[in-house]
């Protein structure tokens, strides 16, 4: 399954509670009444903030560290010839800069466990 940007705003819409700044009579009866969910626009510009600052220090060419999840650095990969599989033909790759991604252990962990 494909998670697109719009799951992780749901996802984020679900997680996420605030506490209501108005104290209701209900709060101590139903403690679980004294949250209101986060509003889909304002989760929507929290993810789009978050990928930006993600993207702009990449764009800087400084790696991105989430702890408990992974690394993401840029790499520079030199030119080389490469060859074109429909037509055989030998061409020239630019020289260029990627992204990869590292997991850390912990998430490794967790993705081979049993």
């Amino acid at each position: 399954m494909t998670l697109y940007k719009g799951d992780i705003v749901k996802d984020v819409m679900d997680i996420v509670r605030f506490k209501k700044r108005k104290k209701d009579r209900q709060r101590f009866l139903f403690p679980e009444f004294n949250y209101e969910i986060m509003p889909q626009k304002r989760a929507k510009s929290l993810v789009t903030s978050l990928f930006g600052i993600i993207a702009r220090t990449l764009e800087k060419g400084e790696p991105v560290k989430l702890v408990g999840f992974g690394k993401f650095q840029v790499r520079f990969k030199w030119a080389r010839k490469g060859r074109n599989p429909q037509t055989g033909e030998t061409i020239i790759l630019n020289s260029r800069r990627v992204v990869s991604f590292r997991c850390s252990p912990k998430l490794r962990e967790k993705i081979n466990r049993n």
